[in-house]
């Protein structure tokens, strides 16, 4: 497994695997009307677009033989100074169970140490079974957080921060 960078030209493949993801992952507790919301929201080509090219994310795509498996997405210093920012990580549910989201949180935790960040920051949804992936990977749940997003719906996060203690 291969993780890069990634690029406007991998936006394609970050909506495909986002597709794949979303209903599997909050089918059970999100309407399908919120989940359509959210993925134009935050994954529409525009959207995709604005968050790297003119944000501060990092996005970084996981791919074998040219085949994206996964991706992930950062800020360094957000919201504060000395903490980076996990926005997004997502795994293709055929590819889930073969550690390439461990893969990608360890390189998303290699970078905050490298540039001497203290803290990895998170939201998960208070339904989602990734809860446990991250308590396993040294996330500690730190407060619960309720964003509202717009079209009368509610994110109803664990916010989750992991300490970096080579810092």
């Amino acid at each position: 497994m291969t993780i890069r960078t990634a690029s406007i030209k991998d936006i394609p493949a970050i909506r495909q695997i986002v597709d794949a993801t979303w209903p599997n992952t909050y089918g059970a507790f999100l309407s399908p009307e919120q989940i359509d919301y959210m993925i134009t929201k935050f994954y529409s080509d525009e959207s995709l677009s604005e968050q790297i090219s003119h944000t501060n994310h990092t996005f970084f795509m996981a791919e074998e033989n040219g085949i994206a498996y996964g991706f992930a997405a950062i800020q360094l210093n957000y919201p504060v100074p000395g903490t980076t920012k996990l926005h997004k990580i997502y795994v293709l549910p055929s590819a889930q169970g073969k550690n390439i989201g461990r893969q990608l949180l360890d390189l998303i935790k290699n970078v905050a140490v490298t540039e001497r960040q203290q803290f990895v920051l998170l939201n998960v949804n208070r339904y989602n079974q990734a809860r446990q992936f991250y308590e396993r990977s040294g996330f500690e749940v730190i407060q619960e957080e309720d964003i509202e997003i717009g079209n009368g719906y509610l994110m109803e996060d664990f916010v989750m921060r992991f300490e970096n203690i080579n810092n």
